[in-house]
C-alpha cells in the first residue's frame, strides 16, 4: 500500500531559531519551504525532513534520522566536529571506537545530536 511512496522524518524542536542555525549553518541544508514560525523543510538527496516546534522535543531517545556516506565517514565527522559538532560514544557489543565512529561488523557509525537532542548519526551503508 505505502511501499511506492517516499516518507519524510519528522524532528520536533523547542526553538525553531537555534534548530535553524544546526540544519543550515552547522549542517550545511538550505531551507525549501516553511510554514510560519513553526515549521521549516530542508530537503537532503532526493527526500525532505521537517524541522517543527513541539513540547515534545527531545524526548526520543533512538535515532531519529540517518545518513549513508559511504567511506566519507571519518572525513564528514571531523568536519562536522570543526564546526561545533559533540558526538555521543555508546558502549555497544561488537562495536569499538575510532575517534568518534564506531566500527564492527562492516559497519561504521558515528553518532551525534541537535540542539534540542534528536539523535542523528552517519553510516557507511
Amino acid at each position: 500500500m505505502l511501499g511506492n511512496i517516499d516518507p519524510f522524518a519528522n524532528l520536533a524542536v523547542r526553538d525553531l531559531a537555534a534548530a535553524r542555525t544546526f540544519y543550515e549553518g552547522v549542517l550545511g541544508f538550505e531551507q525549501v519551504d516553511a510554514e510560519g514560525e513553526e515549521l521549516i523543510v530542508y530537503k537532503s538527496g532526493a527526500t525532505v525532513f521537517n524541522v517543527y516546534v513541539s513540547e515534545q522535543a527531545g524526548t526520543n531517545k533512538a535515532t531519529a534520522l540517518t545518513w549513508a556516506v559511504g567511506d566519507r565517514i571519518g572525513e564528514l565527522a571531523d568536519a562536522l566536529k570543526a564546526k561545533g559538532v559533540t558526538f555521543e560514544h555508546y558502549n555497544m557489543p561488537g562495536l569499538t571506537l575510532e575517534g568518534d565512529v564506531h566500527v564492527g561488523g562492516g559497519m561504521k557509525v558515528a553518532w551525534f545530536k541537535d540542539p534540542d537532542g534528536n539523535i542523528l548519526n552517519l553510516v557507511t551503508g
